[in-house]
């Protein structure tokens, strides 16, 4: 069997994605390849078209693309569904593909078996993709009440809207972040925005750490961003003492999900955590 697979992105210089597949592939002694194709939104329509006439077998979306491309999927997962986003993609042997997310998967497995989130409150900094990845996780981790931080309230109206219809058994507020002063109702922080990222922000935080102690003592900070693997939110909260999650572990069981829709079998997330951090 031809197994070629592939990333389309705009921009790709920094995915660790290509070494964690190949370290994944290898595991399961399959040769099979992994191709980085930086894709402008504009190229979008050709990227598709050169994926099915290339016998490419599937392929991840991430940034800019993981919303564009469902215009391009015959069918979605639950979880694409919900999210309204797509992230991983098979193509069948017809050349139709089926849309999938697998980052609430990857999101929700990151999270220790030790933590129980059940009627649980969060709080979720960020109203983006990944903050949808994140409510989906939650939601199946049995969290009760969801506070949505964001830097317009107006703008995050129809997210707000969107998850008190699709997650009827959550309690959503909205909040200005800027305003963030006081989290000492919440059991978990979840940051979903691109603060603290390489590059970006690095020596930033999207929480100052005069209010990340008012988190109770045994809180847990999850911070999405897996590059640094350690931001300056993850280093404060270690600082007072409270249980955190990077996102490393996001990306690889992610990653894992994608390869079992793939190819219908579990790679080892081991050996592809391991490639990974060697190339972080």
């Amino acid at each position: 069997m031809n197994n070629k697979f592939g990333l389309i992105g705009y921009p790709l210089g920094h995915s660790l994605s290509a070494v964690i597949h190949k370290a994944g592939f290898e595991s399961l002694g399959i040769d099979a390849t992994y191709d980085i194709l930086e894709t402008d939104p504009e190229d979008l329509v050709d990227r598709v078209k050169f994926l099915k006439h290339n016998d490419y077998n599937g392929f991840n979306v991430t940034i800019p693309l993981k919303l564009p491309i469902s215009l391009f999927v015959q069918e979605v997962d639950k979880y694409a569904d919900i999210a309204g986003a797509v992230n991983t993609v098979k193509i069948n042997p017809d050349k139709t593909f089926k849309g999938y997310n697998t980052d609430a998967a990857g999101f929700k497995k990151a999270i220790p078996a030790s933590i129980n989130l059940k009627g649980a409150s969060a709080a979720l900094l960020g109203t983006g993709g990944a903050s949808r990845a994140a409510v989906l996780g939650l939601s199946e981790l049995g969290v009760s009440e969801i506070g949505v931080y964001t830097r317009n309230i107006p703008n995050a109206l129809d997210y707000m809207a969107y998850m008190r219809r699709k997650f009827p058994a959550i309690v959503f507020t909205a909040y200005q972040i800027d305003a963030v002063r006081d989290l000492s109702r919440y059991d978990i922080l979840v940051n979903t925005t691109p603060i603290g990222m390489l590059g970006r922000s690095a020596d930033m935080t999207p929480v100052e750490m005069n209010v990340l102690q008012t988190l109770p003592r045994d809180a847990v900070v999850y911070d999405v961003i897996y590059n640094p693997k350690k931001t300056v939110l993850l280093s404060n909260a270690e600082k007072l003492g409270l249980r955190t999650i990077n996102g490393l572990d996001m990306l690889i069981y992610q990653a894992v999900s994608a390869q079992e829709i793939w190819l219908g079998r579990t790679p080892d997330f081991n050996a592809m955590k391991i490639a990974a951090l060697e190339n972080l």
